[in-house]
């Protein structure tokens, strides 16, 4: 079935929904699904600008050669390797054999690596541009966001820039593919989620690259996932700098883990405290069941964040291990930090949770407290210190 689109003169949309998948990257839920989108442009020479995950094939050349009508692919563009947008490179070169693939000095050795590609190859360097006829491509380096090939295409003639991952979100395009046609509020926390986990990580690549495409006229951005961007397009680059440079609101996060509730019950106090004192923005998760991609989301936007943990076979509990492990390894930061621990006898969770402070170079605003069994007025006095300590700095 043709589900080609125009987005402007010979410009076209050619992706797909998937709406079957459940976790993206083996890893990430996708309750909303999510969109994989590839371009084509037919000017004088017939350009493909990425392509989609591989399950989703047949529908992805079905639509690009209704758009074709018999011309053949000159060029395939590959802003970026990974496999959700690359998985049918292998199927396109059987179809169009003699198009050239364009990329850095980076893309080649993963195009050769992942599909066996080594002929036909065009590279291009920072500022290198493409003639197709009417148009011109323009093409900037952007390493690290989020793989080290990464690369923009930008169309001047039209003010279209094909970012690749950059400026995505998960969520499926339900009717339209614009900005303007789709329910951003649906997809606000997709958006966000998307930014977070994938690519948070590199706060100073992305503003390396906000600075370099900023000073381009865009007047449309095509991200591989997700609406493309026409009416908001201030909105989303704004919040990729507020993003990248760990901007937050002043709320609060709590994230626990509890075996038999006593945990929980930390949580719980330290909750109605911050209320007392005044924070009205506090979400509170179950490290057991809510997935860290959300707790993270969260994390991102809130400043304030307190973890709990029970002990569990003299150490932390899995699920918070888990977070911890994620926040270290994308080096979040300008937090404020304090956290709580329950144990039934020596050893428990404290250690681990004193080491990622250390270690993510969060500031800690209040003394620790770790319970043994059930909660005493002592733990009690405690949490009430803790959201204390934590009320007043966020004020401060």
């Amino acid at each position: 079935m043709n589900t080609a689109i125009k987005i402007k003169n010979n410009i076209y949309w050619i992706g797909v929904n998937d709406r079957r998948t459940h976790i993206f990257e083996n890893y990430w839920p996708l309750p909303k699904g999510v969109a994989y989108n590839s371009y084509v442009i037919t000017d004088e020479k017939v350009v493909v600008i990425d392509t989609v995950e591989r399950s989703r094939m047949d529908d992805y050349i079905e639509s690009l050669q209704a758009v074709l009508q018999g011309r053949q692919v000159d060029y395939l563009i590959v802003n970026h390797m990974e496999p959700d947008h690359t998985g049918s490179i292998k199927a396109l070169k059987c179809y169009y054999p003699n198009l050239t693939v364009v990329g850095n000095s980076k893309t080649f050795p993963m195009l050769q690596n992942y599909y066996g590609i080594d002929s036909n190859l065009l590279e291009v360097k920072e500022g290198d541009s493409l003639s197709i006829g009417q148009y011109t491509l323009n093409f900037y380096m952007a390493p690290m966001l989020h793989w080290p090939e990464t690369m923009v295409t930008y169309l001047p003639e039209e003010k279209v820039l094909f970012s690749g991952d950059i400026f995505g979100a998960f969520g499926t395009l339900d009717g339209g593919i614009f900005d303007d046609q789709v329910d951003l509020d649906y997809l606000e926390e997709e958006i966000s989620r998307y930014y977070s986990n994938i690519v948070g990580k590199y706060g100073v690549p992305a503003q390396t690259a906000l600075k370099k495409l900023g000073a381009l006229p865009i007047g449309t951005i095509c991200a591989t996932h997700g609406p493309i961007w026409r009416s908001h397009i201030g909105d989303i680059i704004a919040r990729y700098d507020r993003w990248s440079k760990y901007e937050t609101e002043a709320g609060i996060v709590i994230a626990f883990s509890s075996m038999y509730g006593h945990t929980e019950q930390m949580a719980e106090m330290i909750g109605r405290f911050l209320m007392e004192a005044g924070i009205k923005k506090i979400r509170i998760h179950d490290t057991s069941k809510t997935h860290p991609s959300y707790i993270i989301n969260d994390i991102f936007r809130y400043r304030g964040v307190i973890f709990g943990s029970c002990a569990y076979n003299g150490g932390i509990f899995p699920t918070m291990e888990t977070l911890l492990n994620e926040l270290e390894n994308m080096g979040v930061k300008n937090h404020y930090f304090a956290y709580f621990g329950n144990k039934t006898w020596g050893g428990g969770a404290m250690p681990r949770l004193k080491a990622f402070a250390e270690k993510i170079k969060w500031e800690v605003v209040a003394d620790p407290d770790e319970a043994t069994g059930a909660i005493k007025a002592t733990d009690m006095e405690q949490c009430r210190l803790i959201a204390q300590a934590m009320s007043e700095r966020l004020k401060g």
